[in-house]
């Protein structure tokens, strides 16, 4: 009964299904093409799906906390999944917005949002260095207000060393990413070279 009052005019079905099917088409390319799936995933490759990333990825890649940590341990809560996934998909939309009409500065900075995350985490992980100390109390928000300093204010350069911007690393080194092309098409492409 729905479809039937969905379905378009019998003239207007061949217009609305090649509609739908380039719709589709495009939708289906810009999830491949951005390797939307990987962002469910915790792999720190995930993070270099944008260029700009690539000085953090390798300063990151070259530190002590590679061995411990991924980019999401630091970068993404961990007190509940629905937290979890709401900050990754609100996070992960707003790189993806800012990165795709090249808006992204220079020098890529955190965001207050993400301050607060990374100064949960610190003390998630480090909490048998600091909890006799009032470091345990300090949020992010509680910092901006001048009550407690975060931990990165006396550890600058853990992990991602002084490099902040493409500019200060033009050759770091980090994995090649996977074509997006599939594998037939770009040997029928060679092929036609």
């Amino acid at each position: 009964m729905i479809l039937r009052k969905l379905s378009p005019p019998p003239a207007w079905r061949i217009p609305v299904i090649i509609a739908l099917g380039i719709f589709f088409g495009i939708a289906f390319l810009a999830v491949h093409v951005s390797r939307a799936p990987s962002y469910l995933s915790n792999k720190p490759e995930t993070c270099i799906n944008c260029h700009v990333m690539y000085p953090q990825y390798a300063s990151w890649s070259h530190s002590s906390h590679r061995e411990a940590a991924t980019c999401s341990d630091c970068h993404v809560p961990h007190d509940n999944i629905f937290r979890t996934y709401y900050f990754k998909a609100s996070d992960g939309a707003r790189h993806a917005t800012i990165f795709t009409a090249r808006l992204e500065p220079h020098v890529i900075q955190i965001k207050n949002a993400g301050k607060n995350v990374v100064q949960e985490n610190c003390i998630r992980c480090h909490q048998d260095l600091v909890e006799m100390t009032q470091l345990v109390e300090v949020t992010g928000r509680s910092a901006r207000k001048g009550e407690g300093k975060v931990c990165w204010d006396c550890h600058r350069e853990v992990p991602h060393g002084t490099v902040k911007s493409l500019a200060a690393a033009p050759h770091a080194l980090v994995p090649r990413l996977p074509s997006v092309f599939p594998d037939w098409l770009e040997k029928y492409l060679k092929r036609t070279e």
